[in-house]
């Protein structure tokens, strides 16, 4: 019988964080807009930068609360230290002219518009903004070249809720409308791999993780 060599099956490890909490009290609508975070849980960052591994490659959107909370969990545990790559492609949703007003004001400026978005608001983009299909498409596209180009390493994003949510519709196959359903809180952790075998494949490890359940 003649052996057979196996290659070693290789293994993207996706480690998506949602940033921390934002400074946002008159509770308007802030995809793009660049506010601060609030990284004062130190029981959640020690927690989230404890269950993260130390050789990984770092990744943040170009916002502010996405650095400000790599950041925090670099200080909670040096071990992680790292230069953050920047990748415009991970960014929150746009929601143009509705960013910084909420969505009462926006209803009484446009009620078209903004009916119009809620009727369908997976696939209506905001006056002036992106709908989420297109940060759905976005957010795969960048997924597919960043594995591709660090295929087998670990890869640490701090992101946004809206990106998470399409890396895992690209994992699990969702439409924008069964994206939208899943649930991503401040600190949570959320964890895909791809394997390269084949045409590659996801599989998920786990959704919206919590301090303590990592």
């Amino acid at each position: 019988m003649t052996a057979v060599s196996l290659t070693p099956l290789t293994v993207t490890r996706w480690w998506l964080i949602r940033h921390a909490p934002v400074h946002n009290p008159d509770n308007v609508i802030c995809g793009s807009s660049d506010r601060e975070a609030d990284t004062g849980n130190r029981a959640a960052a020690a927690a989230l930068a404890a269950s993260l591994p130390a050789e990984a490659l770092w990744l943040t959107s170009p916002l502010r609360r996405s650095r400000q909370t790599a950041q925090a969990l670099w200080t909670r545990n040096p071990r992680l230290a790292d230069t953050a790559v920047v990748e415009p492609a991970l960014a929150e949703q746009d929601f143009g002219d509705w960013e910084g007003i909420s969505h009462d004001t926006a209803a009484m400026r446009d009620a078209e518009a903004a009916a119009r978005f809620w009727r369908d608001p997976a696939r209506h983009a905001p006056p002036g903004g992106e709908s989420f299909a297109a940060v759905m498409e976005r957010t795969a596209a960048a997924l597919r070249r960043l594995t591709d180009s660090h295929a087998g390493r670990d890869l640490v994003a701090v992101i946004h809720a809206g990106t998470i949510r399409g890396a895992l519709a690209l994992a699990l196959d969702l439409t924008p409308e069964a994206a939208l359903r899943l649930r991503i809180d401040p600190w949570s952790l959320t964890r895909i791999d791809h394997h390269h075998t084949g045409t590659g494949s996801w599989s998920v490890g786990g959704v919206n993780q919590q301090a303590g359940t990592f």
